[in-house]
């Protein structure tokens, strides 16, 4: 058994047990059932209820929400598009969004998928250092589909520079208030010898 202060009482029997707990105004609840013996701990169980639902609540608060951005693209994609298409990319792939890019065919184009499979091949080598193909290309009747993901470690674009900022407000908040009064050049002193 656990006290109410979380010191350990020992093995207590159950009549014990709940005689203390009433004589504190708490409750005996069983922490470890599955222990031998069963392990019980003295405390105001609203109050454990309570702060087990906040606990809950705040790890729900912490999980991300992983968001797929989409870009679609031809397969005879002139170079400035596929540069700006591939600036939205790394954008998306810096805020630790995943990407689905998608090369959309059509009509003849659909009997030479190696130019959509080469594109996104080039797309992946070259947003490499942001993210890494996730689901390589495939396709997928009209359409072929290829997943990128930001790096696991890569801090997102907000979080550097929310970094950034810590470090330059902290020295404003520890430098002095009051600036040291300046009193001219210090008086020379002569050793004596």
């Amino acid at each position: 058994m656990v006290g109410p202060n979380s010191e350990q009482v020992g093995i207590v029997r159950v009549e014990d047990a709940l005689r203390l707990a009433i004589e504190a105004d708490l409750d005996l609840v069983e922490v470890a059932p599955n222990a031998r013996p069963p392990v019980c701990k003295i405390m105001d169980y609203g109050k454990f209820k309570y702060e087990a639902a906040q606990k809950q609540r705040e790890s729900r608060r912490n999980q991300q929400m992983t968001v797929i951005k989409e870009q679609k693209l031809r397969p005879k994609i002139d170079d400035h598009d596929y540069e700006t298409k591939k600036g939205h990319v790394i954008r998306f792939l810096e805020a630790g969004s995943k990407v689905k890019v998608t090369i959309m065919f059509r009509g003849r184009e659909q009997s030479r998928p190696e130019l959509g499979y080469r594109l996104l091949q080039r797309l992946g080598n070259d947003v490499g250092e942001y993210g890494f193909v996730e689901t390589s290309a495939k396709q997928d009747g009209r359409n072929m589909t290829m997943v990128l993901a930001p790096h696991k470690g890569a801090k997102t674009k907000a979080q550097a520079q929310a970094q950034a900022q810590a470090p330059k407000a902290q020295p404003a908040q520890s430098a002095p208030s009051k600036p040291a009064a300046d009193s001219g050049p210090a008086p020379a002193t002569t050793p004596e010898g």
